[in-house]
């Protein structure tokens, strides 16, 4: 399809998808716990996700190839993704998918900061600023949010989410940054599957006991999530890169928070106070400003 200049009503309707999509995946994950221990579920879920991955390439015919020079930076992307997606699983052991929600998706904003010192045309503008100082103190407010069934382990996941979102940071930087500019999208969500499918399963059982009170609608609910959501959803999303401005589709990131902190309260009953709201709302407008960029100057 050709390059599009704006987003019309096929890329908003996708878009609002996805960022649904996104914030229905925290929730999932959660649930699977219930079932797969989670470094162990990490693993499985990257190695079924490799499937529609896979034919997607097949089917538009794409090379798999690592003589670009990508070879190395995508391990190295694969080293950060099993890092990323082993902190995260874990969390959600620890805190609720709003406030995961909330966390994790702050990745924009470490792109920001690690972009401002690693790639010269993007540094922090005033207005890339303000958004990062409106985020972190949306942060801030919700980690103040403790609510009333807080304790020390809900803390502790929080802060394995930011961390998570920061491993999720450095990715996006390497790509930025190295010869994995040069493979496709998909080649380099391929090495980060690949790489993050064999070393998560197999570390899995220095974590404890692989399964847990698995049931076949845990399992149902895992093979959607790591199909539907994980392989169609971000061939999708790569597919929507290709046509639309990344300008414009910076608009709709904050839905993604939006919608996990949304899904949190649906399923789980999560406590969500005026402030946690405000808090988000912080959030999303730091993502907003620090992601979209100025059509005209700096």
């Amino acid at each position: 399809m050709q390059r599009k200049h704006r987003i019309d009503t096929l890329g908003a309707g996708l878009l609002i998808t996805f960022s649904a999509i996104m914030g229905l995946n925290t929730l999932l994950i959660k649930l699977v716990n219930q079932g797969i221990a989670p470094v162990f579920q990490s693993g499985l879920r990257s190695a079924l996700a490799l499937i529609p991955v896979l034919a997607f390439m097949l089917i538009t015919r794409q090379r798999f190839s690592i003589r670009d020079g990508s070879l190395l930076p995508g391990l190295f992307a694969g080293l950060l993704f099993s890092t990323e997606f082993c902190l995260l699983f874990i969390a959600l052991d620890y805190t609720t998918v709003s406030r995961a929600s909330v966390f994790f998706y702050t990745m924009p904003l470490w792109v920001a900061v690690g972009a401002h010192f690693l790639i010269p045309e993007e540094p922090l503008t005033v207005r890339r600023s303000v958004g990062l100082g409106a985020a972190i103190a949306g942060v801030a407010l919700a980690f103040s949010q403790t609510g009333t069934s807080a304790t020390d382990d809900v803390l502790l996941g929080d802060a394995m989410c930011i961390v998570a979102a920061m491993f999720w940071a450095g990715i996006l930087i390497v790509a930025r940054t190295t010869r994995l500019a040069s493979a496709t999208p998909q080649m380099q969500l391929l090495y980060q599957l690949l790489v993050s499918a064999l070393l998560l399963t197999a570390l899995a059982p220095l974590f404890g006991d692989l399964m847990r009170d698995f049931t076949p609608a845990i399992g149902a609910i895992f093979v959607f999530q790591a199909i539907v959501l994980i392989g169609i959803g971000f061939s999708v999303w790569f597919w929507i890169l290709s046509v639309y401005p990344a300008s414009d589709m910076a608009s709709f990131s904050f839905l993604t928070p939006v919608s996990g902190v949304l899904f949190g309260w649906l399923v789980f009953d999560d406590e969500i106070s005026a402030t946690f709201l405000a808090a988000l709302a912080l959030v999303g407008v730091g993502i907003v400003l620090v992601t979209r960029k100025a059509r005209t100057g700096a």
